[in-house]
């Protein structure tokens, strides 16, 4: 008996669809829900924001998505351990924490050797963090090889702190800086990631 060309194809089609319905059951499925927000208050200390940032770095900020803390060999970007002690002397002019935060409002300026370019800048979607949040996860940088000194007052250029960002003209700040940031002209592009 000779089965039609349409039931062959039929039943292959079937067959094809129940195979895949079948492996697709098998994957694990893993419900994502947006981070959870995370709510300053205004009086964190400078151990607490070190907290909350580390928090950001691995919810909202997505940081931990590239970058890795105390591993090695090839890295999709720069790994952070220790990286405190490094930011001190990346750029000459700036401090660690002026480095931190241009990492993260303008993180082409400058790029590690060895690293391509490819850090989004936070502080616009589809990450978006606040300035505050930013502090926060400087303050856990800092811990990273140093001892954290950013308050959620502490100004650099990027929060009206000092030389404004690119093309605007410089506004004084009238609260008192931890360490004075001078206007800094961007570093030509390399060829690696931040920090």
């Amino acid at each position: 008996m000779t089965v039609p060309v349409m039931v062959r194809i039929g039943a292959l089609v079937v067959a094809t669809t129940a195979f895949y319905a079948y492996v697709g059951q098998m994957v694990p499925q893993k419900e994502v829900q947006p981070p959870a927000e995370i709510v300053l208050k205004t009086d964190l200390t400078t151990a607490e924001m070190a907290k909350v940032g580390r928090e950001i770095m691995e919810g909202k900020g997505l940081c931990l998505t590239c970058h890795t803390i105390g591993k090695s060999g090839a890295l999709r970007f720069p790994d952070l351990a220790g990286v405190d002690v490094r930011a001190k002397t990346r750029e000459p002019g700036l401090t660690d924490v002026d480095y931190f935060a241009q990492a993260m409002y303008e993180p082409n300026a400058f790029i590690v050797p060895g690293f391509n370019p490819g850090m989004p800048t936070i502080n616009k979607p589809p990450i978006g963090l606040s300035d505050q949040e930013i502090l926060c996860v400087i303050a856990y940088l800092q811990s990273l090889g140093g001892t954290s000194t950013v308050t959620l007052q502490t100004k650099h250029r990027y929060n009206s702190g000092g030389a404004a960002p690119a093309t605007t003209s410089a506004t004084p700040s009238t609260s008192p800086s931890p360490a004075p940031t001078t206007a800094q002209p961007p570093a030509p592009a390399g060829n690696g990631g931040k920090p």
